[in-house]
C-alpha cells in the first residue's frame, strides 16, 4: 500500500501550549517544522482555567517572553481582565494574572502559527516514533504516513490514552470530547521509555444567566494594567475589563460531598492515576482539610462571546446528580444550570528523570519533550518547557550548544531542574517557594535576566536586545546618582516626610537612603530631586526595587556565587560511579539512574547526601590531578 512520505527538520507532536512554543521557536530559527494536532480547531486550547499567569506562573510567562516566546504576546491581545497578585507583599512574589477570552486566545495563537514561515500544521494522530541506532529519524501517523525528521518534540499534553470520568460514566476522549491519542504510548514503551499514569480535573461550567451575582463579591481588574510581554505597548492594554466574582462553599456543600464519596471515582478506585497535590479536587479539599468550614470559589467568565462561567476551586469527578446538588448549595448558584459537567481526566505521561536538563531523552538522541507529557501541570509550565525543548531541538540540528538555564537565573531553570532531578509522583506545579533565589528571579526583571539568551539563539531582534542593554545602563547610572545626591534636613524635606508619615531627619542623608524607607519610593521624592531626568517607567521600577532591597539582593548574589561553583563542576557523560568506592549504594544507584551533568545537580537528587557529594568531589579532584600528571 502506498503511503505519504515527507521530510522536515523538526516534527512537533501536539499543538497545546508546549507544542506551539516549540514549533514557533524551531520555525523562527529557519528550520522546516511540522506540528501535528488531533484537531486544528483546538490549537492552544485552554481546557481548564480561563487564565494565564498567577502566582509564580506569571514569572514563567515573562521568562518565555524574554526568550522570544509567544504566550505573553498572545494573552496581551486576548485578555479580558488583568490583575497583579500579591501586591501587599514584596516584589519577589508579585505575579501577573490575566483572564483570557478562551476562544480568542486559541484563535490568535492559531493565526500566529498559520502565518509563520517554515511552519506546517497537520491534523493527524502520531502513532509511532521511528529510530535508528537510538537516534530519532521520523514519526508515523495512524494513516501510515511517514514524516522523516532530524529532531522531534513530544508535547502530547493529556491526550495519551486519555479517559474522562464523571461518576461512573467514562468517556475515552481527551478534554472537551476531543479524540484521544491511543497508539503512541505503545511505541514509546517499545523504545524503552518509562510511562506514568497521572490525572487532573476541571470544574463545571455554569450558564451565566442562571447565577445570582448579588450574593457574590465582585472582583475587579487593576486600574492600571501591566502587560505580560516586554514588547507590548502598555497603552494598548488599558481596556474596559470584565468582572470576576468570589463566593464560598459551606457546611451543606461539604456534607453532600462526604455523603457521596463512595460515588467519586477518586475514592471508589476507578481512577488509577495520581492527582495533583497543589490543585486538589473539591472532594480532596473536603477530606484533607476537614476542619475548614468553607473554601473560596472564583466565578470567572470564559470569554466575551460565551455565557459559560468557570467555577475555580471546585473541580470534581462526582456524578452529574451530585454535582448539581453540591453546586446549588453555594451562594449565588442556587438555581445554576450546568453547561459542561466537571470531570477528571487520566492520561499517560513519562517519568521525567529520563530527560537531560536540555529536555532531550537520554536514551534517544534528537527526541525532546515538553509540557504535561513530562509530568507537570499548567499552561505556563507547559509553554516554558515547550520553548526550551524547541530551542534545543533546533540547537541539536544546528550543531550548537543546548540552552540549559540554571536555578539561579530563571524559574524555567527551577522547573526543569526539579522535573529531571526530583522524583515526581504527581503532576508538578510551579510555586514561588520552589525558587531559592526568588528575590533575584522577579517577574519584573525577566528581560534583564534572559534576553541575552533569546538574542544569542536568534529569537530576539538586535533592536530589542539593544534596548535591554540601554535599560540596564540607565538603571545602573540612576542608582549611582541617587547614592550621591545629598538631602539636607531643611523645611522642604521635613514637610515632604511629614506628608507621607515618615520620620523627620535629624541630619542630612542621601536620596537612596530615603528610598529605602518602606513608606517612601522614588516617585514620592521627586520634589526633592532637582536634577532628576525623565526616565521610562520600567527603569524607575527597577531603580526602586534595587535600592529598597539592596542588602537582601547582595546576600542572594553571594549565595548564587557559591551555587555556581558546584554547577560549573561538570561530571563527564561516561562517568563510572562504580569506580567511586566510598559512595553509598543508594547514592550510586541514584546517580547511575539520573546521570547528573554537574555536582550541583547531583546534590539535588533525593537519596544523595552531602557526604556522598564530598566523596564525589574528592574522587573527581584526584582524577583531575592524575590526568594533569599523566600529561
Amino acid at each position: 500500500m502506498p503511503s505519504i512520505e515527507e521530510k522536515y527538520d523538526v516534527c512537533v507532536v501536539g499543538a497545546g501550549h508546549a507544542g506551539c512554543e516549540a514549533a514557533l521557536a524551531c520555525a523562527r530559527l529557519g528550520l522546516e517544522t511540522i506540528i501535528f494536532t488531533v484537531s486544528v480547531d483546538s490549537i492552544a486550547m485552554m481546557p481548564c482555567n480561563p487564565n494565564i499567569g498567577g502566582s509564580s506562573k506569571g514569572h514563567l510567562v515573562r521568562e518565555i517572553d524574554a526568550l522570544g516566546g509567544q504566550m505573553g504576546i498572545n494573552i496581551d491581545k486576548t485578555f479580558i481582565q488583568s490583575k497583579m497578585l500579591n501586591k501587599s507583599k514584596g516584589p519577589a512574589v508579585h505575579s501577573l494574572r490575566a483572564q483570557a477570552d478562551k476562544a480568542n486566545y486559541s484563535m490568535e495563537m492559531r493565526k500566529t502559527l498559520q502565518n509563520t514561515e517554515h511552519l506546517t500544521i497537520r491534523q493527524a494522530e502520531v502513532s509511532e516514533i521511528i529510530t535508528e541506532n537510538d537516534v530519532i529519524v521520523g514519526v508515523k501517523t495512524v494513516s501510515g504516513a511517514t514524516y522523516h525528521c532530524k529532531a522531534a518534540v513530544l508535547c502530547t499534553g493529556v491526550y495519551l490514552k486519555a479517559r474522562c470520568l464523571c461518576g461512573d460514566v467514562i468517556t475515552y476522549t481527551g478534554p472537551n470530547g476531543l479524540q484521544a491519542a491511543n497508539h503512541l504510548t505503545d511505541s514509546l514503551i517499545e523504545h524503552g521509555i518509562e510511562m506514568f499514569r497521572f490525572k487532573t480535573g476541571t470544574p463545571a461550567r455554569i450558564d451565566k444567566r442562571s447565577i445570582d451575582f448579588s450574593k457574590m463579591e465582585e472582583q475587579f481588574g487593576d486600574k492600571k494594567v501591566v502587560p505580560f510581554s516586554f514588547t507590548t505597548n502598555p497603552e494598548d492594554v488599558q481596556i474596559d475589563q470584565v468582572s470576576c466574582w468570589l463566593t464560598y462553599t459551606n457546611e451543606k456543600t461539604h456534607e453532600i460531598i462526604r455523603d457521596n464519596l463512595d460515588r467519586s471515582p477518586m475514592y471508589s478506585g476507578m481512577i488509577e492515576g495520581t492527582g495533583p497535590r497543589y490543585c486538589p479536587s473539591i472532594e480532596d479539599k473536603v477530606v484533607r482539610f476537614a476542619d475548614k468550614e468553607r473554601h473560596q470559589l472564583f466565578v470567572e467568565p470564559e470569554g466575551i462571546n460565551t455565557n459559560e462561567m468557570y467555577i475555580g476551586g471546585m473541580s470534581s469527578s462526582m456524578p452529574e446528580d451530585v454535582q448539581y446538588a453540591m453546586y446549588r448549595t453555594v451562594p449565588g448558584l442556587e438555581n445554576c444550570k450546568i453547561v459542561r459537567n466537571a470531570y477528571a481526566i487520566e492520561y499517560d505521561c513519562i517519568n521525567p528523570v529520563q530527560l537531560k536538563p536540555s529536555l532531550e531523552f537520554k536514551k534517544i538522541k534528537g527526541l525532546f519533550s515538553g509540557g504535561q507529557f513530562n509530568g507537570s501541570s499548567g499552561y505556563e509550565e507547559a509553554a516554558a518547557q515547550g520553548i526550551i525543548a524547541g530551542i534545543n531541538a533546533a540547537m541539536e540540528i544546528l550543531e550548537k550548544e543546548p540552552l540549559v538555564l540554571d536555578r539561579s537565573e530563571s524559574y524555567i531553570g527551577v522547573l526543569i531542574d526539579d522535573l529531571v532531578t526530583k522524583e515526581t509522583k504527581e503532576p508538578y506545579r510551579m510555586m514561588t517557594s520552589r525558587a531559592e533565589y526568588r528575590l533575584l528571579l522577579r517577574q519584573d526583571n525577566a528581560d534583564l535576566r534572559l534576553s541575552k539568551y533569546g538574542y544569542k539563539i536568534g529569537l530576539i531582534s538586535k533592536e530589542r536586545y539593544d534596548w535591554v542593554i540601554k535599560k540596564e545602563q540607565l538603571i545602573k547610572e540612576e542608582i549611582e546618582r541617587l547614592n550621591h545626591v545629598n538631602i539636607g534636613a531643611n523645611k522642604e524635606t521635613q514637610a515632604l516626610l511629614e506628608q507621607y508619615h515618615s520620620v523627620p531627619l535629624n541630619t542630612g542623608t542621601t536620596l537612596s537612603e530615603l528610598i529605602r524607607r518602606p513608606e517612601l519610593c522614588y516617585e514620592m521624592l521627586a520634589p526633592l530631586d532637582k536634577e532628576r531626568k525623565e526616565l521610562p517607567e520600567e527603569v524607575i521600577e527597577q531603580v526602586n526595587i534595587n535600592i529598597k532591597y539592596d542588602g537582601y539582593i547582595k546576600r542572594q548574589i553571594k549565595q548564587v556565587e557559591h551555587f555556581k561553583k558546584l554547577e560549573t563542576k561538570r561530571i563527564p557523560e561516561d562517568f563510572n560511579y562504580d569506580d567511586v568506592g566510598s559512595l553509598r549504594l543508594e547514592a550510586r544507584q541514584k546517580l547511575k539512574l539520573y546521570r547528573p551533568i554537574s555536582i550541583g545537580q547531583a546534590s539535588r537528587i533525593s537519596g544523595v547526601s552531602p557526604a556522598d557529594i564530598s566523596v564525589l568531589l574528592v574522587y573527581m579532584e584526584q582524577m583531575h590531578y592524575k590526568k594533569q600528571h599523566e600529561k
